[in-house]
């Protein structure tokens, strides 16, 4: 359970911070002074409201000291003084945030529950696990696909640099996950880390948010606001959907990219940060440059290193994994340590569902089934209705065309190739591509059904699926990687390779 602590010389305020938080999951210690405050900090807490008006030392010499204790500790300002110098000049050494007295108390559990949110964030390290990861203090990325690895080998080689990060994928793929998996492996991990989504704030607000303003700058603006380039100077800010930022926040984005300079919303002083940035999207921002709505600059700034990241469709084998990591998490966070296994029915429907939540979705899923289940076991009548009607499997579509696998041209080409061996393994392989891009074809990308009509297992029909470089996605087709040798190409809406 996470620990808050307060510290404040009013007994009155300590406790109606208690009560405020008394029916909430967090643990509430209390402090009259720094000196105390600094013994709790000690024995750890993970978020500290702090009084501005103390006995014994100013409010920044007491920030100064808890965060020489722990940097990447958030500390939340407690003022009487709605313009405080004070206040802001904390805001600037890298205090959270900070309230007003008498305290807005809803405001004030929001405030600490997003604060505790960023804790965690900074201190829950991501590890890259290639199998079920034992129930240990961290966060995962799972998978073992031969795409995954590429994931994994991305964030190894640009972690240690200081530079930016693009991160494109699908909702749900793990954006974030990845992100602070660069921030923990990186330089700068003894360091603040920021996680803002640019979607989920107006376009008004987002440049006030980031790059703060000015007292007067704007009607609402009645003090002068530290933005979060600024607070977080010397750490790693994470911009989730950079896709949707207006063309005026761009260009201020573009400038702390090539400079690391800004100035504050109606402001002509320019502020000076050092701050990494890691961006995500779900966009395509090379299509939306070339239609005008993005900053081509911005574009390419940002494209300097890119990790994509693949929809959970395309993962393979990795579905299971996942599967089977969410059951050990979930029955520890529901409290269900009699569920241990999901039934082979179910997981059939499971591998066989095309996830279009990735893997959000799916741990939605999971979580809901654990709910429902009533033995030891998840059966298939305790999964979501979508998972088993298959609502989310492509519409059929009629296939447009067939061409079919020409084996006399096949060899005939390969044997004016002077170069050529192994012409049997290489027969057997061009066929066997056919074959199963058409079984597939045929069952709309239904990995069971195929599995069926051609007589081998589920595992086994993965296993070809990714020898024979056959991937499930929109579009069918099984390129012909060499016109001359008459290899098989197959075009319809359930596979690609």
């Amino acid at each position: 359970m996470p620990t808050l602590l307060a510290i404040d010389d009013d007994r009155a305020v300590l406790h109606m911070i208690r009560e405020t938080f008394k029916n909430l999951p967090i643990t509430v210690v209390t402090a009259g002074d720094v000196e105390d405050g600094m013994e709790l900090v000690n024995r750890g807490v993970d978020v500290v409201l702090l009084d501005i008006m103390l006995p014994d030392i100013s409010g920044l010499e007491a920030a100064e000291k808890l965060h020489a204790l722990d940097p990447k500790l958030p500390v939340i300002f407690m003022t009487a003084m709605g313009t405080s110098h004070t206040a802001i000049e904390a805001m600037k050494l890298g205090a959270y945030d900070y309230l007003i007295k008498p305290l807005d108390l809803p405001k004030l559990r929001d405030l600490v529950m997003r604060a505790l949110e960023i804790r965690r964030l900074m201190s829950v390290p991501v590890e890259m696990a290639q199998s079920v990861p034992a129930p240990v203090d961290s966060d995962h990325i799972v998978g073992r696909s031969p795409i995954m690895q590429e994931v994994f080998k991305a964030i190894g080689r640009v972690a240690p640099q200081n530079v930016t990060v693009l991160i494109h994928g699908e909702s749900g793929t793990g954006k974030e996950l990845v992100a602070r998996a660069i921030y923990h492996h990186g330089k700068r991990a003894d360091k603040q880390f920021l996680a803002v989504n640019c979607a989920a704030i107006p376009d008004s607000l987002l440049e006030s948010e980031l790059f703060g303003h000015e007292k007067g700058s704007f009607t609402s603006a009645d003090s002068r606001r530290i933005g979060k380039f600024e607070q977080i100077s010397g750490g790693t800010i994470f911009l989730d959907e950079i896709g949707d930022m207006s063309p005026l926040v761009q260009s201020k984005v573009l400038r702390v990219l090539q400079e690391q300079r800004f100035e504050r919303v109606g402001g002509t002083e320019t502020i000076k940060t050092d701050v990494r940035i890691i961006a995500a999207t779900n966009r395509d921002l090379k299509q939306l440059a070339a239609e005008g709505k993005y900053r081509e600059d911005l574009y390419y700034r940002l494209n300097g290193f890119t990790i994509k990241l693949p929809p959970l469709r395309e993962r393979g084998d990795d579905i299971l994994l996942l599967v089977h990591h969410c059951l050990q998490r979930f029955k520890r966070e529901l409290n269900k340590p009699e569920v241990h296994s999901i039934s082979p029915e179910a997981m059939e429907l499971l591998a066989d569902y095309s996830w279009p939540g990735n893997i959000r979705e799916l741990e939605a899923v999971m979580r809901q089934a654990l709910l429902q289940t009533t033995g030891s076991v998840i059966l298939p009548e305790f999964l979501p209705d979508s998972v088993l009607s298959g609502d989310s499997q492509p519409a059929p579509i009629e296939l447009e065309s067939i061409t079919e696998c020409d084996m006399r041209s096949f060899l005939d080409a390969r044997l004016r190739d002077d170069s050529a061996r192994d012409i049997y393994a290489e027969a057997v392989e061009t066929m066997e591509r056919y074959v199963v891009a058409r079984v597939l074809s045929h069952t709309k990308g239904n990995q069971s059904r195929a599995a069926k009509l051609l007589g081998i297992t589920r595992g086994n029909l993965r296993k070809k699926i990714r020898t024979l470089h056959i991937s499930l996605g929109t579009t069918v087709s099984v390129e012909d990687e060499d016109d001359e040798t008459g290899a098989v190409a197959v075009d319809s809406p359930a596979v690609t390779s």
